[in-house]
């Protein structure tokens, strides 16, 4: 345990280093100099660095939006974000008399089990790793009380085995969902999304694609706007201006004062300029996620040829949903985020006059990577119509669902929950599911889990591995069919 605690709080929680030290691996296994699988390893590893400062700034620059819609309407509410659903399980289980320490134990065995799926992929048909440590952290512990609100009457290895279980088939399989998406996105790039919404990248992809074909609608990336409005055919130009809006609207709403009392801004400094940098600062820290997005993507894709060919034969590594954002159209990014921030309000404000017991607040997590990230995916199958549709729903969803089970399970207490899509959607299902019909309901989750990659497999048997194997020639075949 002190090995893994080690390796869990200094690389696999560190997403930049585990992606640096599978870029080394990979290029080890390679049998590339030793000079070339350092320099790797560095590229890499700033290159994520690059990405967490984009990420960063994006969530610091939300701050106070997010603060003074709590505290100035006197919100005393949930807050949907990873990291405030992870504190809403530390003091949960503090107060419960359990250690976290049980959590970075199913984190540990949940991991191994999904190595194990993939390296016998010629039998579970999963040909993805969850490889985005910081993910597996939040995931593990809202996971962790999820099912122990399930079968609270367990011993402790009893509840351990069955949350590996159910956790590391939720890893293994809802990364493998995206692995096709992902390709046809990228170009055939050789990764997929492992992160918070998954599931709901599948299920928003098949409803773009619907989209796409019933309307005839043109990719964002193919419309040029006539006249004045083609300034907004320029992504940073687009950014700035919608964001300036967006922001603009809401502090003028808190209001100046607010803001200096809450020491968001300087009382000698200009409430105008404030509002056009805190909206600019938002297509400057996207510009520096995209930055390293393209900065170690590639570095990933060449060096993890080597753990797929010698230890996890086929195998494609699942990362950050922010990867994305290198590909495709960029300014899916912003309309997602606007597009899911608008069905988030609503669904806020029809929480607050139907008078529920739980009320939520927006996290910019939530509305902005479960948002964008869809839109981006969106937007690919099924043009613009699906790529301001699906966020849309999808921020109603993420709202409801987790207003429903946070207050079901005794996390609204403590003031948080995860809150992205699938854990909005997918997990409060399997909640009920095994809260109600007890190991019947786990039987049915995990055969649920188990069966997808078979009906994958099962409907195009031809392409199934071909598209991580040879893209090319998937592309072909598909573009035959």
């Amino acid at each position: 345990m002190v090995i893994w605690d080690f390796f869990v709080s200094n690389i696999l929680t560190q997403p930049a280093y585990f992606i640096g030290l599978m870029v080394l691996v990979g290029y080890i296994l390679l049998r590339k100099p030793w000079y070339e699988s350092l320099a790797g390893f560095i590229k890499a590893t700033v290159g994520y660095m690059i990405l967490q400062v984009g990420s960063g700034g994006l969530v610091s620059n939300f701050r106070p939006i997010l603060v003074g819609l709590k505290d100035r309407f006197n919100l005393s509410a949930v807050v949907i974000d990873p990291y405030f659903g992870q504190n809403a399980v530390t003091a949960g289980m503090e107060r419960m008399g359990r250690a976290f320490t049980q959590v970075m134990i199913l984190l540990l065995i949940a991991f191994i089990f999904n190595i194990i799926l993939v390296r016998f992929k010629k039998y579970t048909k999963i040909r993805s790793l969850f490889t985005t440590g910081h993910v597996q952290m939040q995931q593990a512990a809202t996971a962790f009380w999820l099912i122990l609100f399930c079968f609270p009457q367990l011993g402790n290895t009893q509840i351990l085995l069955i949350m590996s279980i159910v956790l590391g088939l939720y890893w293994a399989v809802g990364s493998n969902l995206t692995v096709e998406i992902s390709q046809e996105l990228t170009g055939g790039a050789g990764f997929c999304i492992a992160h918070q919404q998954m599931f709901g990248l599948y299920v928003f992809s098949k409803l773009a694609d619907k989209i796409g074909k019933k309307g005839n609608s043109k990719k964002l990336e193919d419309i040029e706007l006539p006249g004045f409005l083609s300034i907004f055919n320029e992504n940073m130009v687009s950014t700035s201006i919608l964001m300036t809006i967006f922001f603009g609207a809401i502090l003028l709403v808190l209001g100046k004062p607010y803001l200096v009392e809450q020491g968001f801004m300087n009382e000698g400094a200009n409430f105008f300029f404030y509002i056009l940098t805190t909206s600019l600062n938002f297509a400057v820290y996207l510009a520096i996620l995209q930055l390293g997005v393209r900065t170690f993507v590639g570095e990933l894709t060449e060096s993890f040829q080597g753990i797929s060919s010698r230890l996890l034969p086929g195998a494609v590594p699942g990362i950050d949903c922010a990867a994305a954002y290198g590909f495709g159209s960029q300014n899916a990014v912003t309309i997602g985020f606007l597009f899911g921030a608008l069905g988030q309000f609503l669904a806020i404000i029809a929480l607050i006059a139907l008078k529920s017991p739980t009320i939520i607040v927006a996290g910019f997590v939530p509305v902005f990577f479960d948002n964008a990230t869809i839109a981006v995916f969106a937007n690919n199958k099924g043009g613009y119509k699906a790529a301001m549709i699906a966020p849309f729903i999808a921020g109603l969803c993420q709202v409801f669902g987790s207003a429903f089970i946070a207050g079901m399970v005794g996390l609204s207490q403590y003031g948080g929950y995860l809150g992205m899509w699938d854990w909005a959607v997918v997990w409060p299902t399997f909640t009920v599911v095994m809260k109600n019909l007890s190991y019947l309901g786990l039987a049915l989750v995990v055969a649920f889990l188990v069966v997808i990659p078979q009906i994958q497999y099962r409907r195009n048997k031809e392409t199934y591995f071909l598209v991580t194997d040879d893209y090319e020639e998937y592309s072909k075949i598909v573009a035959k069919n």
